[in-house]
């Protein structure tokens, strides 16, 4: 398992608590259209992420992910940062 694939399950793991409509979790899966969350939900979320990384994700950058892939790719960024 590659470190890549070491983080998405990683995040993953983090997005099943919200995941309250059991949809099918992909690399293309969209947080606010596929999984249906309000903003309240993203900011809860981003928290939790932010937590299990050690990372901060300022609210521009939060506001530019839309996908899982997406997502992935800023952790492992914002991990290369520290």
């Amino acid at each position: 398992m590659t470190d890549r694939d070491e983080t998405e399950a990683r995040i993953r793991d983090l997005i099943d608590p919200f995941n309250k409509k059991g949809v099918a979790i992909s690399g293309d899966t969209r947080f606010a259209q596929d999984l249906e969350w309000d903003s309240l939900t993203v900011m809860d979320f981003v928290a939790s992420v932010e937590d299990e990384f050690d990372i901060l994700i300022s609210m521009n950058r939060a506001a530019e992910i839309e996908t899982v892939d997406q997502l992935v790719d800023a952790v492992r960024q914002l991990e290369g940062e520290r």
